[in-house]
Formats: C-alpha cells, structure tokens, sequence
C-alpha cells in the first residue's frame, strides 16, 4: 500500500537495547498545542521492515491499513519543532519493530491530534504532586516538567522510575539534574536486578509499591506526610504496579480520578 507520510525523524537515542527515545519532526504542517500528559499516534504501512529481534505478524495485521500505536509525549507542550517519545521495543508487536528500523531522516505518519486526561489540569495549584512509573511510563512526566511545572509557585513534585536496570531508568540524568537544583522536586530511581549492573549499584532494589509503603521517604521528600487533601498521584506503566498503587492509596484514602467524579489518582496504564 502507499502511504502519504506526514512526519520525518529527526533524532535517535538509544537508551539501551530495547528503548529509544524518537524524536519526530512535521513535514509541511505545525504541530498543533497539546497539554503534557497527553499523547500521540506513530503510523507505519506493513511492507516497513521490521528490526531485529521480532517475531511474525499477527493475523490481525492487515496489509492494506496503516499500523498505527499511540504513545505518551515526553517534549515540552512549548516545542514545536517535535514531539518527543520514548518507546520500548515488544518483540511480538506490530509497529515498535518497524519503529526500531527506522532510520533518522526516514518517514513516518504522526497524528495530527494530541489528546488524554491524563494531565495535571485537574491539581490544585498549591497541591503535591507525586508521579509513579515503570519503564516508559516515565515519558508524560517528562513533558510535564520540561514545560515549567517547576518554574511555578506550588506543592512539592516526587518522581519514582522503577525498572529492570540501570540502563532502562530513560531521562534519568535529567531527573538527576532536576534534583540537584530544584529544592521542590525529588527523584527516586529503584531497578529490580542489581546483581546484573555492570557497576555496582548503591540505590534502591524495591518495587515502587514497596517504597510507597515506606512513606518516611515521601514525607521527607513532600515536606508533609501524603494525604488525599494535599497531595495528587500519577501512575503510568504496568498495570501490575498500578493495581498494586491503588490498592495502597485505597487504604489511605486517596480515590481514582473520573471526569465526572474528580479524586486524586491518576492512571495510565497498558498490558
């Protein structure tokens, strides 16, 4: 099938193996606003070649439709010469193994619609904001604090990144950075096979259920201990971690955050 892309890539990070961080420019047209926390569609056609390792399509692939995925934007909402994602390969998919062949100057079809509630419109300004991910899950908070979250008067921000290895934490000399310099905003990396880091590794080795559980690092970090009135919490990867959060915050009081039914907790989450 043809296909009339819109999109070109711009810039290529290999993260590790099996995360890139894809930078994805417009061709002719201007990327239209977005709030961070929101996301985007990558198309592909199926003739597109696939990296390796992959493994075969599934039936459902259909060769005459585009293979289109959404992922959550990790620019600026102020960018817009690109948007950013940060994508982890799945062997068994459709469109991360096409996405892994490309090449930067190759073309690609982005939506030209930015959408999700998963934001930060709905916290109150003087509110905490604690923001949880696994693996690529750490994209949307990305975004959220490269367009100047912190630049405003307001709670203190957390962020903790749980994953398999050193190697997979994306963004973490960023966050690092942020740390460093901003005396509202706290980073807690964790990984979860530290005898396999080829330097040993002096963090945490927790599931970021467990270190939400020792609360005594949230409060020192928050300044105040975590409560339903005063502190909102994002959640975005494994849905395992994100069940395992909820049932956490659940008994603390904090409820899940509806359009028609605001609460506290925020949730992104994929199989």
């Amino acid at each position: 099938m043809e296909s009339k892309y819109n999109a070109v890539v711009s810039s290529i990070v290999e993260v590790s193996p099996t995360m890139r961080i894809f930078r994805i420019s417009p061709l002719g047209w201007e990327l239209p606003d977005f709030v961070s926390g929101q996301f985007a569609s990558l198309a592909l056609t199926p003739q597109s070649p696939k990296a390796e390792p992959s493994e075969p399509d599934h039936e459902s692939v259909k060769q005459d439709k585009l293979i289109k995925r959404v992922y959550s934007i990790a620019s600026s909402s102020k960018a817009k010469d690109f948007i950013e994602f940060y994508i982890s390969l799945v062997t068994s998919g459709a469109l991360t193994p096409r996405l892994f062949a490309l090449k930067i100057g190759d073309k690609l079809e982005l939506g030209k619609r930015m959408v999700g509630m998963f934001t930060l419109e709905q916290v109150p300004k003087d509110n905490n904001v604690v923001l949880i991910a696994t693996g690529t899950g750490v994209a949307p908070y990305i975004s959220m604090l490269r367009s100047n979250i912190l630049g405003k008067e307001g709670g203190n921000i957390v962020v903790i990144h749980g994953a398999a290895h050193s190697w997979d934490l994306g963004y973490r000399s960023e966050l690092m950075l942020l740390d460093n310099i901003s005396p509202r905003f706290s980073y807690f990396p964790t990984i979860l096979e530290p005898e396999k880091e080829p330097v040993p590794w002096g963090g945490d080795t927790r599931f970021v259920q467990d270190m939400w559980i020792d609360d005594q690092i949230i409060t020192k970090a928050l300044g105040e201990k975590s409560t339903p009135e005063n502190t909102h919490i994002f959640l975005c990867g494994n849905p395992r971690m994100v069940e395992a959060m909820f049932e956490n915050l659940e008994k603390d009081g904090f409820v899940i955050h509806k359009k028609k039914a605001p609460g506290q907790i925020h949730v992104e989450s994929w199989g």
